[in-house]
């Protein structure tokens, strides 16, 4: 996002539009490329991100201080984008873990296919085949 930042500062001026709509994808690129054992990561570092490329965006400043005022305001004016990149992660991250819950909750035999009959079933077919024959 700081290389978007600064390429939007350079080429576009600033236009907080641009970096917005950038940001809003690479949130989502990056919330379905982050491994899914830091899946949580994702959403966290969107804002963070956010805010190393709009050191960018803001006016020229004076100082620590002004720098700090404009990044500051850069980010309350544009909270909007910043409230969707991150929604946009978390709804990529909710899911990659509902699938992720999916898959670890269907047991695959051994070629691999999912259980079909369900544990019930077996459980059952089990039983009876301990108990021998009924008579």
């Amino acid at each position: 996002m700081t290389a978007a930042g600064g390429l939007d500062a350079l080429l576009l001026g600033g236009d907080p539009a641009v970096y917005g709509i950038c940001f809003v994808l690479v949130s989502a690129v990056c919330a379905l490329w982050v491994r899914p054992a830091e899946l949580l990561a994702a959403p966290v570092a969107a804002p963070i991100a956010f805010t190393a490329g709009a050191l960018f965006l803001g006016d020229e400043a004076d100082g620590a201080a002004g720098l700090l005022v404009e990044l500051v305001t850069v980010l309350a004016v544009n909270a909007g984008w910043v409230y969707g990149g991150t929604l946009t992660a978390v709804a990529v991250v909710l899911v990659r873990h509902r699938g992720a819950a999916r898959r670890r909750a269907a047991p695959a035999d051994r070629d691999g296919r999912a259980d079909r009959e369900g544990p019930d079933r077996k459980d059952a077919d089990r039983a009876a085949a301990r108990s021998g024959p009924a008579g």
